[in-house]
């Protein structure tokens, strides 16, 4: 058995998959806000995957941010209570298990590239528009991480071709203005949406509001909409990827695969435009089976001398 955990901004994803990649079991917790409740939230994920499943298995995980590979902490997560702490030494130590970490971004990218709605692609970009906007790129199959472990991180990249209104730009966590996840974020359409409206109003409302032909909540979208044009169209200049796949709550908003791509050219460096943007095929699950393919058939089973 295979156990892939999905630490998102908002809940706490478990799965555990089979030898051939079907699934045994699934759970989601909210996450915690502390460091101490988010290892124990994952400590008592495994054993309930292991105990519904009846035996033991390797545990990957999917966190937003990366390790640094020079210090061995977590770096640059929007969870920031995982910032600058052992996570992974401490996760083995509670677990007493094979447990291999990655960015939740590229688990999801792994998945869709694999499996997914980009299967059989050369290069992909995982573009995840959530609680945060992160990114996983994967080139023949195989994740591209980087020495600094930040390959995928557009949405930390100043949003481009910005209007006069839209500088300096929002404040992010990251100590910078004007970060694409402060834009194209779910926190991000709701803040802008409540600039012009005046109304708190979280995305999936805003959206529902749209479409029975609310004013400002249609602008809100043609807004992000455009947002999003420019910042994948500085993808599409740099990594010139076959299939864009988008993932997170956001990618819910089925007008975003008609009309970005009708937007995006403008901004892109060609004469046309063949990259692909598409829905997940596995949804928002698509992240924690990546993390549960972080350890192959094989390796579980040696893991466990089976």
């Amino acid at each position: 058995m295979r156990i892939g955990i999905d630490q998102g901004g908002t809940k706490i994803e478990a799965i555990a998959l089979g030898s051939a990649g079907e699934e045994l079991a699934r759970r989601r917790v909210p996450t915690p806000r502390s460091y101490e409740e988010s290892l124990e939230a994952l400590a008592l994920l495994v054993g309930e995957m292991e105990h519904l499943v009846g035996e033991l298995g390797t545990v990957g995980v999917g966190m937003p941010g990366a390790i640094s590979p020079a210090t061995g902490l977590v770096k640059n997560a929007n969870s920031t209570w995982l910032n600058g702490r052992p996570f992974a030494d401490d996760l083995r130590r509670r677990l007493d298990r094979p447990v291999r970490l990655a960015n939740d971004a590229n688990c999801f990218a792994l998945s869709e590239a694999s499996d997914g709605a980009a299967a059989g692609a050369g290069v992909v970009f995982g573009a995840i528009v959530g609680t945060g906007t992160g990114g996983g790129v994967v080139v023949g199959g195989r994740v591209l991480t980087g020495p600094n472990a930040v390959a995928g991180e557009w949405g930390h990249n100043p949003l481009p071709w910005p209007e006069p209104d839209e500088l300096p730009g929002p404040a992010c966590y990251c100590g910078k203005r004007g970060c694409i996840e402060t834009w194209l974020s779910g926190p991000g359409l709701a803040r802008d949406h409540s600039r012009e409206s005046g109304v708190a109003t979280p995305p999936a409302a805003i959206a529902e509001a749209a479409e029975r032909g609310d004013g400002a909540a249609e602008g809100a979208l043609v807004r992000y909409e455009g947002r999003m044009a420019r910042a994948l169209a500085s993808v599409i200049n740099v990594l010139d990827p076959d299939v864009i796949v988008l993932g997170g709550g956001l990618s819910n908003l089925s007008r975003l695969y008609r009309t970005v791509p009708r937007l995006w050219g403008k901004w892109v460096f060609s004469d046309r435009v063949d990259t692909r943007l598409v829905p997940p095929r596995h949804g928002d699950s698509s992240g924690v089976r990546g993390a549960a393919w972080l350890f192959s058939a094989d390796e579980s089973r040696r893991a466990f001398g089976s």
